[in-house]
């Protein structure tokens, strides 16, 4: 008799759990579940890779690979925030229980190589073109024609050298 209250109370109020899984409570907002890329906007830097505590997350550079292995992952985020580019987002439901193990590999374009830096040859012509700013813009032509052929002329001495020896 002493119970009686308690069990004719809890009879009456709603219930305290749901009836999962046909009754599947909504997720909390910034909730972190399964773990997905957009490899398009990816650029394999490998950012997510480094920072990941459970080393789950493989990126290869040169083949435009990633690779997750979403059973080792610990949802922690620390992937989804370091991103430079903020391809890596999380859904806000867990992934459903599997029978077999799976690995996430997604496969985009890998980034080109960036072209080598201009050659010196261009800097010595930006050189150029600045000079005659300096000065009068007569002096300093006059200067560069006489300056190779100078150079041609101090040549030609060594190069008859040779053929006087071998007579």
């Amino acid at each position: 008799m002493l119970f009686t209250p308690t069990v004719i109370k809890n009879l009456l109020k709603k219930p305290a759990t749901r009836l999962y899984p046909f009754t599947v409570r909504e997720p909390f907002p910034n909730y972190r579940g399964e773990l997905y890329i957009d490899i398009d906007a990816c650029i394999f830097c490998g950012t997510c890779a480094r920072k990941c505590p459970s080393q789950c997350i493989e990126v290869d550079k040169e083949q435009g690979l990633w690779t997750c292995n979403p059973h080792a992952c610990v949802y922690c985020g620390i992937c989804r925030d370091t991103c430079p580019t903020k391809c890596l987002h999380m859904k806000d439901v867990h992934r459903k229980p599997m029978t077999e193990r799976i690995m996430m590999v997604e496969k985009g374009e890998p980034p080109k190589k960036k072209k080598p830096a201009a050659k010196p040859e261009a800097k010595a012509e930006g050189t150029e073109a600045a000079e005659p700013k300096s000065g009068s813009a007569a002096a300093p032509e006059t200067a560069k024609a006489e300056a190779p052929a100078e150079k041609v002329e101090a040549k030609k001495p060594d190069a008859k050298k040779p053929e006087a020896k071998k007579k």
